[in-house]
């Protein structure tokens, strides 16, 4: 595998969707509130289609079935075979969504014959006062979260934390979330679409019915302990990657970028992913040059170890790979 990998948007309009997406990330489109722009996927009906170099117009299914280990890395495609493992998105809420849970692997595969959904956030630009929701604020047991559901008094348990740009949360399965209006942001995840939808906020659709609830099938999935604080702490460091989460799916690095670096990737068995959230980077790699903007992302096969990463003014990359 001989070349970095751009692929088209797959773009999803939502009932909580807006304009960010358009208006600060340049992506195209004439739907309506789109809430989410899936950079790579791999999840079915939804395949990644590569629009750069001589791999223009293969999905990322194919390139898996053809290059195996060398776009994935060994260790990577000896547990997920040829099934791509993370999910890249940027998320643009207008409007709050639905309180909302993921279950464990176990769970998912016993139910859905799925993954579960661990996934991590990081906040590209956040409205005032805009919020997160992530956890409770004390360990709760199942009957009282029962009851506050019942009684529509579910955010009176629940921790709801203001956020701002670099704000990052990382959310293991069975941990109740919900992003509030006004957040913007990077989204990576396990390949998996399994949500158990809670409470959504009594909210008609267009037609005047209502999205489903999970009830049922959440109350097992719930991690009801409490954490003191569910965001992230993190430093960054000039030319030189800072990891801000890290778990056996997805290990997430910080890149601040002004000038030139040399990436290295020799010591990792695996894909690199980078997406842009500030600036615009050229990565280059065999005198071929890739421009990436604010909202794009570029796919380093495993293959590939070294490449040059240019910044001439100030930018910022989250670095995916899995460890």
């Amino acid at each position: 595998m001989n070349q970095l990998l751009k692929f088209k948007p797959i773009l999803k309009e939502k009932v909580w969707g807006g304009e960010k997406l358009i208006k600060f990330l340049n992506k195209k489109s004439q739907l309506k509130n789109i809430g989410e722009s899936w950079e790579i996927s791999d999840v079915k009906d939804n395949t990644s289609v590569v629009t750069n170099g001589a791999q223009k117009g293969k999905d990322l299914k194919e390139l898996i079935l053809e290059y195996k280990s060398d776009l994935v890395g060994g260790k990577v495609y000896k547990q997920f075979k040829d099934k791509f493992p993370i999910l890249i998105k940027f998320v643009d809420a207008k409007k709050p969504l639905s309180v909302q849970v993921h279950p464990n692997d176990n769970l998912a595969l016993k139910r859905h014959n799925s993954l579960g959904k661990t996934e991590m956030w990081y906040v590209m630009q956040a409205d005032k006062n805009a919020n997160l929701i992530v956890g409770f604020q004390k360990e709760v047991k199942p009957k009282e979260y029962l009851y506050h559901l019942k009684n529509n008094s579910l955010t009176d348990i629940l921790n709801i934390d203001e956020v701002e740009k670099g704000d990052v949360y990382f959310i293991p399965t069975g941990t109740v979330h919900a992003i509030g209006a006004g957040v913007l942001f990077a989204e990576i995840q396990q390949t998996s679409d399994i949500t158990y939808r809670i409470y959504d906020w009594d909210r008609p659709n267009s037609d005047g019915t209502y999205r489903e609830l999970h009830t049922e099938q959440a109350i097992d999935a719930i991690d009801y302990s409490a954490k003191e604080s569910y965001k992230t702490n993190y430093k960054k460091k000039l030319n030189s990657p800072s990891e801000i989460a890290t778990c056996p799916y997805f290990t997430t690095n910080i890149l601040q970028l002004e000038g030139k670096i040399k990436a290295n990737h020799t010591g990792k068995d695996s894909f690199v992913i980078y997406m842009c959230v500030e600036g615009k980077v050229e990565f280059i790699y065999k005198n071929r040059v890739e421009l990436l903007n604010m909202g794009e992302t570029i796919l380093v096969p495993a293959s590939i170890k070294k490449l040059d990463i240019l910044s001439e003014g100030k930018s910022e990359l989250l670095e995916v790979y899995i460890k």
